[in-house]
């Protein structure tokens, strides 16, 4: 049922999450420009916290790709801060934040992967909806900027509501 391009984004994603999950042996850090994706990750939960749309979307690129927990696929910038203009006004206690544990660049082309978890809540018919898990994020600097190029979040937990109890396909 999957179509041969998500299966191709999958498997890309899986490989490149390994990839960002292992060890670096080099002994190089890349601090400055690890601390510089840190704190654009810190403005992007901020932005969900103060539901600011055009801030999060300014630190993404303008074909910026997503694949969300319940599998729902977006591309482009426009799309995904309206997704989350939408997602505001249906759950006005929403709350998405970003954690990450490891964070590569490799400086040569301007790109860096991100991986950590992440956890959600918000409340439907009274009932507080909790659901969390991994994530991955590519990054890509351009003009001197780290933007965010596409993410990828796997629940691994749910709780609360109907919402947990609808299976994505």
């Amino acid at each position: 049922m999957y179509t041969l391009r998500f299966r191709a984004i999958l498997a890309a994603w899986v490989v490149a999450f390994s990839i960002s999950c292992a060890p670096n042996d080099s002994g190089k850090g890349n601090s400055q420009e690890e601390s510089l994706i840190r704190s654009s990750r810190e403005k992007s939960n901020q932005a969900i916290a103060q539901r600011d749309t055009a801030t999060l979307a300014s630190l993404w690129t303008n074909d910026f790709h997503v694949v969300s927990s319940r599998n729902a696929e977006m591309s482009g910038r426009i799309p995904n801060r309206d997704r989350f203009a939408a997602d505001f006004a249906n759950r006005p206690d929403i709350l998405y934040v970003r954690t990450p544990e490891v964070i590569k660049v490799f400086e040569q082309w301007n790109m860096a992967s991100e991986a950590g978890h992440w956890s959600g809540h918000w409340t439907d018919n009274g009932v507080r909806v909790e659901l969390g898990g991994t994530y991955f994020a590519k990054w890509h600097k351009i003009n001197g900027r780290w933007l965010i190029r596409a993410e990828i979040f796997v629940p691994l937990t749910c709780a609360g509501g109907k919402f947990c109890d609808q299976v994505p396909i």
